[in-house]
């Protein structure tokens, strides 16, 4: 035993044991040296990634007063905007290049400035985007249409975009009064040319055609631009991450994010009560069917009291719009037939074209929404009912047959169920 510990000895002090050793340390450097060079690479190509995103996604420069000063378009705000320079301009809120949001003041309050750049502009084809006189925005309606054929127009357009409703005529005459901005009882060329860009997003007429309580108040508007009141509270505590950042957010660590980070479970029960409502508004509308076709958390907001409003209405679209999209679309899978993210249709794969009903209506998909954002936390003597109930109400097709049947009944039922457990207490 004594020699093996000798011979370990002289092994390890030995001038070529030595020799080793020294020989080691260069290699451990270079390799120190290379992890950091490979660090900064890494980290220097995702700041430059995330400002050139923020540099396309955030260029609320473009949504400037040059056609207001020409007299090419009107609008409520415009002379705060463009002459007194009373809306203040805050944080980019834009997730995609074609519409620019940000938050904002105006007259002491929190708003939100949202503004439509045309996506035939490339970003990447020049460093300062065109201005937007150059574009095709404000080309309709021309000099020298009247009045009436300006309603007929409009009409036209809500018909295709809504269907042909017995309610269109109301909600017409709703448009030229709005299109008034200065209150003088006349419509003028200008204020025509702006409600005719704003009806072209699609926001803007869902704002126009659902009630306020759900979705954000429209203030005011210069051609295109419109302001709403201030975005509200978030469900969805991923999204103060980066944007680079939100994907790689493990499902574990989102629920539990929600579970700490979130309202308590009556609030939450009470804002999904919100949700539901909006989900019958939907189904039961003065202007028709409209499908949710991006049903996230991330699109669930409440106020500082807790009422449910819908966050972003960009992925909300009327049934005739999504019906006129897959008609006779072309497909070999249902995947074929997606309108947004999940407004998903069948596919016939005899005739290979899609199929006019949806396979989950709004009800399904926000019940599997509220499956992740109730359960958690529900009161032990609820959670089986619940549980119970939100299976059921995923199970939900979206065949005509089915909806009209089982839609209002299994929401209904659902609505009291929450409705019940929070009632007569501070939380309603």
């Amino acid at each position: 035993m004594r020699r093996l510990r000798r011979l370990a000895h002289l092994v390890l002090f030995c001038p070529f044991s030595k020799g080793l050793q020294q020989g080691r340390l260069p290699g451990l450097r270079v390799k120190y040296v290379f992890l950091v060079w490979l660090g900064v690479s890494v980290g220097s190509w995702m700041v430059y990634v995330h400002y050139s995103s923020h540099a396309e996604l955030c260029r609320g420069h473009v949504c400037q007063c040059d056609q207001y000063r020409k007299g090419i378009i009107s609008g409520s705000i415009c002379q705060d905007l463009c002459n007194l320079h009373k809306v203040e301009w805050r944080t980019c809120l834009s997730s995609v290049p074609g519409q620019q949001v940000y938050s904002g003041l105006w007259q002491g309050k929190e708003v939100t400035i949202k503004c439509g750049i045309e996506e035939g502009l490339d970003p990447k084809a020049r460093s300062d985007p065109a201005p937007r006189q150059e574009l095709v925005l404000f080309d309709k309606p021309t000099r020298g249409t009247s009045i009436k054929e300006f309603r007929e127009m409009t009409l036209s357009f809500l018909k295709a975009n809504l269907g042909d409703l017995p309610s269109l005529p109301a909600l017409v005459g709703q448009v030229l009064l709005m299109a008034d901005f200065n209150k003088d009882s006349r419509v003028s060329l200008a204020e025509a040319k702006s409600v005719w860009a704003l009806l072209q997003r699609n926001e803007f007429l869902l704002l126009l055609s659902l009630q306020e309580e759900h979705a954000s108040r429209l203030l005011g508007s210069c051609g295109d631009l419109y302001v709403t009141e201030g975005v509200p509270h978030g469900s969805w505590h991923g999204a103060a991450l980066p944007p680079l950042l939100r994907p790689l957010l493990p499902p574990a660590l989102h629920t539990a994010l929600q579970r700490w980070l979130g309202p308590a479970w009556p609030w939450r029960a009470k804002i999904a009560i919100g949700l539901l409502e909006f989900v019958e508004e939907l189904f039961h509308g003065a202007y028709g069917t409209f499908y949710m076709c991006e049903t996230t958390l991330a699109n669930v907001g409440y106020t500082a009291k807790y009422d449910f409003k819908m966050a972003d209405l960009q992925q909300v679209a009327p049934e005739a719009t999504v019906r006129r999209f897959l008609q006779g679309r072309h497909c070999e899978r249902s995947s074929d037939c997606t309108y947004g993210r999940d407004c998903r249709a069948p596919c016939d794969k005899l005739m290979r074209q899609c199929k006019g009903d949806l396979i989950q209506p709004n009800l399904a998909k926000v019940c599997e929404l509220l499956r992740d954002y109730l359960l958690p936390g529900a009161p032990a003597d609820l959670r089986e009912e619940l549980g119970k109930q939100l299976r059921t109400c995923t199970t939900l097709s979206g065949l005509a047959s089915q909806v009209e049947a089982h839609h209002s009944l299994v929401l209904s039922h659902l609505k009291t169920l929450l409705w019940k457990k929070i009632s007569n207490t501070k939380y309603s």
